[in-house]
């Protein structure tokens, strides 16, 4: 029996955020509060680095991914393979419809996975809006990744999988912004003489930095030299895990190395809040910064 919970779910959102380690918990309390050992079909939908196997990890542990952003891990494919023999060993399979299409024709994958699903097990689809036009049904929950993470359960009235879609395709970019302008104005602060920041939050199009003492620095003088690196029109790249390269020369830690803009200059909008919020509540100090937002910095309050 599914739980009232799932039964009233329309759909819920959080902001994505930006670490392995917050994606893969943000995963798991969405497992716990909206997945139910009965759903069979889990589509998965959102942009290249957006983070969808890292949140899939988080929901589903102990998953073998048969491919992730780090390579292949499982070739050939276990579902379609299986399939082709006329039976499944496993409860449960992973499913990247963009990948495997440079390996297989898509209404195969689609009679398989209806196979699957027939006979009972569960099917992770990662792209599933590239899938559903030919299954004929839509997943048991869907969740998109951008800016934000949305999980709903469709009904007979929807939300189609392409709605999710074009909400999340579309708002990666300001994430994308985001973190970026979250490693530069990290930098900037060490390099006058604060300590890496070691908490991390998130608001609407923006970051916020966390410090358990409230730091004595000029956020004006700051934000110029933030803003005078995004000129600069630096190259942003993955170097590893736990690393990012800032232009030619520097190599910054980052908790999330793929999710960022290719260059500084596409960063839009960029400003920080002139002072430090308290947080009675955490006994935090918070910084906000901001990108992407065309109206009036003065204007606007992110923390209504």
């Amino acid at each position: 029996m599914i739980s009232v919970s799932h039964e009233c779910l329309m759909h819920a959102t959080y902001f994505a955020p930006r670490g392995k380690k917050r994606l893969q918990l943000l995963g798991s309390h969405l497992a716990q509060r909206y997945l139910s050992p009965v759903d069979k079909l889990i589509g998965i939908i959102g942009d290249s680095g957006a983070g969808k196997s890292l949140l899939i990890r988080g929901i589903f542990p102990g998953l073998e991914l048969t491919n992730d952003d780090e390579g292949i891990n499982i070739r050939p494919l276990p579902l379609l393979t299986q399939y082709e023999k006329g039976y499944f060993k496993s409860h449960s399979y992973h499913l990247d419809v963009r990948f495997e299409l440079a390996f297989c024709q898509i209404w195969e994958l689609a009679e398989a996975v209806k196979e699957a699903i027939r006979q009972e097990k569960r099917v992770i689809i990662e792209h599933f809006e590239l899938l559903y036009p030919y299954l004929g049904f839509n997943a048991d929950v869907l969740i998109g990744i951008g800016e934000e993470v949305i999980i709903t359960r469709p009904g007979v009235f929807g939300p189609e999988p392409k709605e999710i879609a074009d909400i999340v395709f579309k708002s990666i970019k300001f994430r994308r912004m985001a973190h970026t302008a979250e490693d530069l104005t990290e930098m900037v602060l060490m390099d006058m003489g604060l300590e890496k920041p070691q908490f991390h939050s998130d608001v609407k199009h923006g970051f916020l930095l966390e410090f358990p003492t409230k730091p004595n620095i000029d956020l004006h003088e700051v934000e110029r030299r933030v803003k005078e690196l995004i000129e600069q029109d630096l190259t942003i790249s993955y170097s590893d895990e736990e690393h990012i390269n800032i232009g030619k020369e520097i190599v910054f830690p980052c908790t999330g190395p793929r999710i960022h803009v290719k260059k500084t200059g596409e960063i839009r909008g960029f400003y920080l809040i002139k002072d430090f919020k308290w947080d009675p509540l955490q006994k935090l100090y918070l910084l906000a910064g901001v990108v992407g937002v065309e109206e009036n910095p003065q204007q606007i309050n992110i923390f209504k």
